[in-house]
């Protein structure tokens, strides 16, 4: 009976530690290690909030930048955040990125079939990223600049200037944040 109630105790003071003392631990970790608290960065244009900097945005005009699709329910919708658990041979997914690769060729028409980047036809795991690769992004710069009338090299150094580096130059890829780049192209643009 000793071990028995022995063996609650641990349970419980075990069941509190991880359910409370463990949050509190990264929650205090966030506060002073993680970028902006820990919490979503809102961007804003114009004084008006448009969106959280970790999270992935719908945009399908040819005037601003895309982002990679997402599986997750309609659009980017976090409350749905998922993968599709569809294998690289099945058909159904197979039919999905023929589709959105006929889509990207038909809105940038200068580019080859070989030369489609596979993020921007392939959803991720969680369906809401925020960002995309460099090479991503000026695949696009045509596009977005003949859509929104502006010189080429203009957009592009949008995009250079939207560029982030890998941490410490070790850690992680050079990525660019889909909506902030939207958002310094309306800036520039006048908008």
């Amino acid at each position: 009976m000793k071990t028995l109630w022995k063996s609650v105790r641990i349970t419980v003071a075990f069941c509190i530690f991880f359910s409370v003392f463990y949050i509190l631990v990264l929650w205090i970790f966030a506060q002073f290690a993680g970028p902006n608290k820990g919490n979503a960065e809102v961007l804003t244009l114009n004084g008006k909030a448009v969106g959280a900097a970790n999270v992935g945005q719908m945009f399908t005009e040819d005037i601003y930048f895309w982002g990679r699709p997402s599986c997750a329910g309609d659009g980017y919708d976090a409350s749905s955040s998922s993968g599709s658990n569809k294998g690289p041979a099945n058909e159904e997914y197979l039919a999905e990125v023929e589709a959105r690769i006929d889509t990207f060729l038909l809105h940038h028409p200068y580019l080859q079939r070989k030369e489609v980047p596979a993020e921007m036809v392939t959803a991720s795991a969680s369906g809401l990223d925020p960002d995309i690769t460099p090479a991503s992004a000026y695949v696009q710069v045509k596009r977005v600049a003949e859509a929104r009338g502006m010189d080429e090299a203009t957009v592009r150094g949008i995009v250079d200037k939207a560029v982030e580096k890998p941490l410490l130059g070790l850690f992680g890829t050079a990525k660019v944040n889909v909506l902030k780049l939207n958002i310094a192209l309306e800036k520039a643009n006048g908008k």
